[in-house]
């Protein structure tokens, strides 16, 4: 093979990874002090007032219909679908969806955990999709939107059916503000700070479907629930934790700095700008794919592509053909090259994925910044590769 020369330009922002992933364009601490109640409770007027600000405008953002609830959850994503698995799940069938580490994550919570009596877990390798169409219109189901650490997402929603018996609870962690969801289709949805939007690290968004309060209001489950899970009180739900009176304590800080990304979001056209960025930093990563005979998309089916947490697999034959340990060998050493330049960093597939890389390209990362690192990856790969064949 040609071996490139060293690119000269180098992204303006190196930070590819996803969770916790780039800070929005012109991004500064200053900005975000500015804004924040620090040393302030966060049961004060002032505070209260912004964690309601931070539920109210991701639910006018996102247009989310009128009659959901909103609320500021612990111990971030995981969090927020834990909450939903252990306060909702019990009187259906529950069909789990599993492609990726996170989906496999709840499927042992349901499984093991729960110890529910009838769960279906629908299983796709990494890459790939279940087939949706054996879901069970009377199950309740639970799913991520788009498989942060596989890459591959649901197209759309057709598969569930609108006149659903159960409830879907879907993990959006990484596709909200990135991927157009259909709200008519979805009960419980959840995501971070820390993904699409960049923010910080530590809270999770709890939204429900008035179908999802209902069930938390005539389902009492026949388990104990942590006080940091419990969404009801005496058979009503705690109105409070929708209006920005909050389980536990949160970061004011990192409140502030969610309040900055939705700044930034409304100051450029809101979510279907923020989806266009994501859709322009895919593009240009993809058209680089396609044009490089080393390298693929995980994911087979274009329809599946994930736009934000895009995964590629090495299929040079010399690479390929390693065993998986060696392969992610491989890899590692092509990171590290890439973190020593100051080229990228964290690109690194997850730990429980195929060898390969992971490149986030939500809205916050710049067009011009994926298209700056595709010259490097090519550098990093063809110095791994004479590395290892004068091994």
């Amino acid at each position: 093979m040609t071996f490139p020369a060293k690119p000269q330009v180098r992204p303006a922002r190196p930070e590819f990874s996803s969770g916790p992933c780039p800070k929005r364009p012109g991004w500064s601490a200053e900005a975000v002090a500015a804004k924040a109640w620090l040393g302030r409770s966060h049961r004060a007027a002032g505070p209260k007032a912004q964690l309601k600000q931070a539920i109210d405008r991701t639910a006018a953002m996102l247009g989310l219909p009128a009659d959901w609830r909103v609320g500021i959850v612990p111990a971030s994503d995981t969090g927020a679908v834990e909450m939903a698995l252990w306060s909702l799940l019990g009187p259906r069938p529950t069909d789990v969806l599993v492609w990726e580490s996170f989906g496999a994550g709840w499927a042992t919570d349901v499984v093991k955990q729960l110890k529910l009596p009838d769960v279906n877990v629908l299983k796709a390798d990494y890459g790939q999709l279940p087939d949706l169409a054996t879901v069970r219109p009377e199950a309740d189901i639970v799913f991520t939107w788009n498989g942060t650490t596989s890459g591959a997402r649901v197209p759309n929603a057709d598969w569930i059916p609108a006149a659903r018996e159960g409830l879907a609870i879907c993990d959006a962690t990484s596709a909200v503000f990135a991927q157009e969801l259909d709200w008519s289709k979805l009960d419980v949805v959840t995501f971070s700070w820390q993904k699409v939007m960049g923010g910080e690290g530590a809270h999770g968004m709890l939204m429900l479907s008035p179908r999802a309060v209902e069930r938390l209001e005539t389902f009492a489950p026949d388990r104990p629930l942590p006080k940091i899970f419990r969404l009801t009180k005496n058979g009503k739900l705690i109105e409070g934790i929708f209006r920005g009176e909050t389980i536990n304590t949160p970061s004011m800080l990192c409140v502030a700095d969610y309040i900055d990304a939705l700044d930034w979001a409304e100051s450029i056209g809101g979510a279907p700008a923020l989806r266009a960025r994501a859709d322009a930093n895919f593009a240009a990563l993809q058209a680089w794919v396609d044009a490089t005979p080393w390298v693929e998309n995980l994911v087979a089916d274009p329809a599946a592509r994930s736009n934000t947490s895009v995964c590629l697999r090495i299929v040079d034959p010399g690479v390929a053909a390693l065993p998986d340990a060696e392969q992610k060998a491989f890899v590692k050493r092509m990171v590290k090259l890439l973190e020593d330049e100051g080229a990228a960093f964290d690109v690194n597939g997850y730990r429980d994925a195929p060898a390969g890389l992971r490149i986030w390209c939500g809205a916050t990362v710049e067009t011009d910044d994926v298209k700056a690192l595709t010259p490097w990856l090519d550098w990093a790969f063809a110095q791994a590769l004479a590395e290892a064949q004068a091994a």
